[in-house]
């Protein structure tokens, strides 16, 4: 009885692992207690060729207590030739009533934003690292200065698969 429940959690454990194999990159930073304006949060990554198509993603998990409906980034991607290419990028966090978008089913909510491949193919061109840097860009309406520190926000992530649809 006891070798017949090892092996149905070593078969749940290898299926979670199987279901990610487009997985290339992912990785998460903890942030703590509040998301100061100047933190940036940084990945360095080493694409495994520079000929595949791959899917960007910005991974955050924020709890009850953000504040907003909305979150916009300002995300730089730095190639290993000296490139920069920096977008200042808008994600929706809330339904119109309140409840929080994302995946999970306590207060902590899961949010796989795209950052690139959506709209075409992304390609790591370069060989090398590439350096990713993750900054909140948030700012009250109709106000000027920005949110000095963000609550709520916990996590955050950068994720690269595969794109097996190219």
């Amino acid at each position: 009885m006891l070798k017949s429940k090892y092996r149905i959690v070593f078969l749940m454990a290898l299926i979670a692992v199987s279901c990610d194999s487009n997985r290339v990159f992912d990785q998460y930073k903890s942030i703590p207690d509040q998301w100061h304006k100047d933190s940036i949060v940084t990945f360095k990554v080493s694409p495994p060729d520079t000929i595949s198509n791959y899917n960007l993603f910005v991974n955050l998990r924020n709890t009850s207590d953000y504040k907003y409906s909305n979150l916009f980034l300002v995300v730089e991607l730095n190639y290993p030739n000296g490139k920069t290419v920096k977008d200042t990028l808008e994600y929706r966090m809330a339904a119109p009533d309140g409840t929080f978008l994302g995946s999970g089913f306590t207060d902590i909510k899961e949010n796989k934003l795209w950052y690139k491949g959506y709209e075409e193919p992304f390609v790591f061109n370069e060989a090398g690292e590439y350096l990713i840097k993750v900054q909140h860009a948030m700012r009250k309406n109709g106000e000027v200065k920005g949110v000095l520190s963000l609550e709520g926000i916990t996590d955050v992530g950068f994720r690269i698969e595969r794109d097996i649809n190219n």
